[in-house]
């Protein structure tokens, strides 16, 4: 990976998911040190609460990393697609699994992005709108969002 813009891109990816950057809490750390109350709180019964928008990053995470490769649908390991009802089981354990899992996906996007080349950023997304690099800008914007969204939630339960 010596490539200016495949660094940047991975830096961005960074920044945006865990590492410290100039515009505040990252994704990661606005679900660090949450308890399942806190999880499981939604301002009305119709939002998403924060366990559920941290599910969506990683499938947003997981269909991104597809998208790059080329890869089919089907093998996040929750049913379904974009949001996902959280939680089926109220537990420290099922809520420790899913943080897993968008570590998880987080990991595999990064490798993947680390193995692009040059001429690969400029390819267009198996949709075919946005090129890779837009895409790989996009979800790292999309953490920075949903992280922002998640301090406000945070900030509603007191």
């Amino acid at each position: 990976m010596n490539n200016p813009n495949v660094i940047s891109l991975v830096q961005l990816l960074e920044e945006a998911y865990h590492k410290q950057a100039w515009h505040g809490t990252n994704l990661r750390g606005s679900i660090r040190g949450l308890s399942l109350e806190q999880v499981c709180w939604r301002p009305l019964s119709q939002r998403h609460n924060i366990w559920e928008v941290m599910i969506h990053c990683a499938y947003w995470k997981y269909t991104v990393r597809r998208r790059l490769t080329g890869e089919k649908r089907g093998s996040f390991p929750l049913k379904g697609s974009n949001w996902f009802k959280r939680p089926d089981e109220k537990t420290e354990f099922a809520w420790k699994s899913d943080v897993r899992l968008l570590e998880e996906t987080h990991y595999h996007l990064v490798e993947t992005v680390k193995g692009l080349s040059p001429a690969d950023l400029g390819k267009r997304t198996a949709t075919k709108k946005y090129t890779h690099l837009q895409t790989i800008q996009g979800i790292a914007l999309h953490d920075i969002y949903h992280a922002g969204q998640i301090q406000l939630l945070k900030r509603l339960q007191k």
